[in-house]
């Protein structure tokens, strides 16, 4: 008689696993394997919220801080100008933090590793110009054939730097680090001798507005309520599964405070954006740079969160050993980790160009990927792996965002610039170590 091998299930890692990397990503309530103090199924909304407190205390606060510092940072730089929370400047901030959060975003599915990628700014470079060489004379190319290239090529970096770790065994700091240096001189390479001046210009009209166009303002609202609509039947869907199979979810008014907060957020970010922003044209609507940030943020976070591969990387970031006994495939779900990353900051790197409509040979892609680094990390994501999520990248490219252009409204330094920001990204990095020793005590 034969027995059918159990194969893991979506929703479940797969026996030997390291379950407490898996499984806090699936459902906060538990950490570090063990059972939190939670609510039950059928709690009520104060007995959700005493849960959520004590989840707190025990050192699990998730993007509490990063958000609570996004306000402080908001109030001190409204109060020293007026202009900052102006609808003109907002959505001048919203515009400048799309390449810090997708390229958070990207840093983020090495970090789920506990492993780093420091090329993604050339990297991303690198998707820029192969964008602006094919569309432009002679080639010709049109612009969506353009920019698959530009992400195919980005992606294929991502990969060969993946086998560079998973086949021979090198380090991800140092192949990077390699890739840094490297890549760099393929794009002074491709810019010097395709541009003019160290400069390839961009004159398509549909690449340029990927930044500079905005929906119209009829646009934005039906995009606003058909993203709120859309959250609103995932969760509630998803709360009544997890409730049907016996699981914690938040009881029914936590539920409607969570789709009330989305919707007064979408309301707010489409009034700003409707708002006329110039003095002598008429410039309003939500940007596309921020359909699409939003875009990869929902495809992203569904793909790590809900999907058996992203519950695969929290494993391997957890205990590579335990979830290599457990059947997981560390080799393959790292490979595609790193070719996302790649893809990531192909995107990034476009929309980069976008904005300033040409891609140079001096692109500071060395700060770039500080800036990478920093937004995930800031966010919330743990650099010793295990922990992370796509969010965590937009808050702390927005916190990044906003600490740049308060400073620049009030003609701070580059140099205080900097140092804010280093500032700012060490207070994040010993929250999450302070929190990974109170999780160890309890």
């Amino acid at each position: 008689m034969t027995t059918t091998p159990k194969t893991p299930s979506a929703t479940e890692p797969p026996d030997g696993v390291d379950k407490a990397a898996a499984t806090v990503a699936a459902d906060p309530g538990r950490l570090g394997g063990i059972p939190m103090p939670e609510a039950l199924p059928d709690s009520t909304f104060g007995q959700y919220v005493t849960a959520w407190a004590k989840r707190i205390r025990y050192g699990e606060s998730g993007v509490l801080p990063v958000i609570i510092g996004l306000v402080v940072l908001v109030v001190i730089f409204q109060v020293q100008d007026s202009i900052f929370l102006s609808a003109g400047n907002i959505t001048n901030l919203l515009i400048q933090g799309t390449v810090f959060i997708l390229l958070g975003m990207a840093e983020v599915w090495v970090l789920v590793l506990g492993e780093i990628d420091l090329s993604v700014g050339f990297v991303a470079g690198i998707g820029a110009v192969i964008t602006a060489i094919l569309v432009a004379p002679p080639d010709n190319w049109p612009w969506w054939a353009a920019i698959i290239a530009g992400l195919a090529a980005t992606s294929a970096i991502g990969a060969l730097q993946g086998l560079l770790v998973i086949k021979i065994g090198l380090p991800s700091f140092v192949v990077t680090l390699a890739g840094l240096l490297g890549w760099e001189g393929v794009l002074i390479y491709l810019v010097n001798g395709h541009g003019s001046g160290g400069t390839i210009s961009i004159a398509n009209n549909v690449i340029l507005d990927l930044v500079n166009g905005n929906l119209s303002t009829t646009a934005g609202w039906i995009v606003m309520v058909a993203a709120v609509v859309a959250f609103a039947v995932f969760t509630i869907f998803r709360d009544r599964r997890r409730r049907a199979s016996g699981l914690v979810a938040p009881p029914l008014p936590i539920t409607i405070l969570k789709v009330t907060v989305m919707a007064a957020a979408g309301v707010a970010l489409v009034l700003v954006c409707n708002t006329n922003r110039s003095k002598f044209a008429v410039l309003r609507g939500v940007p596309f740079a921020v359909v699409i940030v939003a875009a990869f943020v929902v495809g992203w976070t569904f793909l790590l969160t809900r999907t058996r591969f992203g519950r695969y990387l929290y494993a391997i970031g957890g205990n590579a050993e335990a979830a290599r006994r457990g059947g997981v495939s560390l080799g393959w779900n790292r490979f595609w980790a790193f070719t996302l990353t790649g893809l990531t900051a192909g995107a990034a790197g476009i929309l980069y160009a976008s904005r300033l409509g040409s891609i140079s040979n001096n692109i500071d892609g060395g700060t770039l990927v500080l800036y990478a680094v920093a937004a995930a990390v800031i966010g919330g994501t743990s650099l010793f792996g295990g922990r992370g999520k796509m969010v965590h990248a937009l808050l702390g490219g927005l916190v990044i965002a906003t600490i740049y252009n308060g400073l620049g409204l009030l003609n701070i330094s580059a140099a205080t610039q900097y140092m804010v920001t280093a500032l700012v990204l060490l207070v994040a990095v010993a929250i999450d170590a302070l929190a990974r020793r109170s999780r160890t005590s309890s």
